[in-house]
């Protein structure tokens, strides 16, 4: 489940990270009475408003501008909210801006320059351990550095038996190149940013940049988080945090149904039970010369209710020219699901307007496939994964 900026904020603040303060608004004229009531509190006299959603280069779009005086802050927030905010992490018709975040300013003068720097807090897969991931080239994607500078990134790989050591957060303050306060400052950040990782059982956290003031201070100035949905029955307040405008409705209707649905820009529909089945399926359907349209995994259940629900979801996709159905029969039974799409195609009726094939193996696949055969239906039916695939090309040819 991803976060906004200021809700990774909230979270980070309350492990003692330093971030940068701010109020968030939902118009512009309670956009001004933040900045006041910032200006209250920390003694900014400018105040960065940034937009609010789920996707990062938000600068590059115009999402996030600074503001001088409250004439300004008015100005740019109402500019902002509201707008379609297109960045490299966005649809091409980007994302529309509900709210802003009105922040200090905390690039102030003072006894040295600011710094910024990129840290990274996520899972190494390969080795199963948490690994924290810097840069001394903060402000920028990561990924350019990775193209062109790589000896510019470091990692840090933690052993969960023993957890984050002190002297890798020194390590860390060390090939920042900091010293002095800069350097004690540094090593608590890490510190507690790891515990907020590690606490909130997320996922990843990202704060680019992470800042060296002034006078000193290390801070989050950005906070791109995602949590564990995995983990959320741990974190109820965590979970009262999602913000389903910003994610697609079919999603969140296919969530609710208690189907793992994720939206993608092909042709043909999927319908699968397990996750590693779907994605075998849909690098089937590339080969074959098309695009899948989603990822959807029906699970160990596929009874008619649950079929028809899928078949309903795949169905708003208005690019979906035909479905494929790829069910291996171990936990469920293959004339079980036979029997489920039969009567969810009855019960649809002519709702289902483009080509169904299905492919069953597994338990009971030979009366599974009787069963389609002799339905009625105008049901394709496979038995090989090839198969599979060429009635896909049959369908659309």
């Amino acid at each position: 489940m991803n976060l906004h900026e200021y809700q990774g904020k909230q979270i980070l603040a309350s492990y003692g990270v330093r971030v940068q303060r701010g109020y968030v608004a939902n118009n512009a004229e309670e956009a001004v009475l933040k900045a006041k009531q910032l200006t209250d509190e920390t003694g900014t006299g400018w105040h960065v408003i940034k937009a609010q959603i789920h996707a990062g280069g938000r600068g590059k779009g115009g999402g996030v501008k600074l503001a001088k005086n409250l004439e300004q802050v008015k100005e740019i927030a109402g500019q902002i909210i509201g707008m379609d905010l297109i960045t490299p992490q966005t649809p091409p018709t980007g994302k529309r801006v509900h709210k802003v975040l009105v922040a200090e300013d905390v690039y102030y003068p003072g006894e040295s320059e600011t710094k910024e720097f990129y840290m990274s807090v996520l899972l190494n897969r390969g080795k199963g351990r948490n690994m924290i991931m810097y840069s001394t080239e903060g402000g920028m994607d990561i990924e350019e550095v990775a193209e062109h500078t790589p000896h510019l990134i470091f990692t840090e790989e933690i052993d969960p038996a023993v957890g984050l050591q002190g002297f890798q957060t020194r390590r860390i303050a060390f090939n920042l190149g900091l010293s002095g306060e800069a350097f004690k400052e540094m090593v608590k950040f890490v510190d507690a940013l790891y515990k907020a990782y590690i606490g909130s059982d997320s996922s990843m956290f990202e704060i680019n940049p992470v800042l060296k003031t002034s006078d000193n201070k290390i801070m989050a100035v950005d906070a791109k988080v995602s949590l564990d949905d995995n983990a959320l029955y741990r974190h109820t307040d965590l979970a009262e945090m999602r913000d389903i405008t910003e994610e697609r409705p079919i999603e969140v209707e296919a969530k609710e149904a208690g189907l793992n649905y994720v939206d993608l820009d092909g042709t043909v529909g999927c319908m699968v039970n397990g996750a590693g089945l779907a994605m075998a399926t849909m690098d089937l359907i590339k080969y074959a010369g098309f695009e899948p349209a989603n990822f959807l995994d029906v699970g160990g259940t596929a009874d008619a209710k649950r079929v028809e629900t899928a078949f309903r979801i795949i169905l708003k996709d208005p690019n979906v020219k035909a479905i494929l159905i790829n069910i291996f029969g171990g936990i469920v039974r293959c004339d079980r699901v036979a029997q489920g799409v039969v009567d969810a195609y009855k019960n649809m009726g002519d709702d289902i307007k483009v080509p169904i094939i299905v492919r069953l193996q597994g338990t009971n696949a030979e009366i599974a496939k009787e069963l389609i055969d002799n339905s009625g239906m105008p049901i394709l039916s496979a038995v090989q994964f090839q198969e599979a695939a060429d009635q896909v090309k049959v369908a659309l040819s």
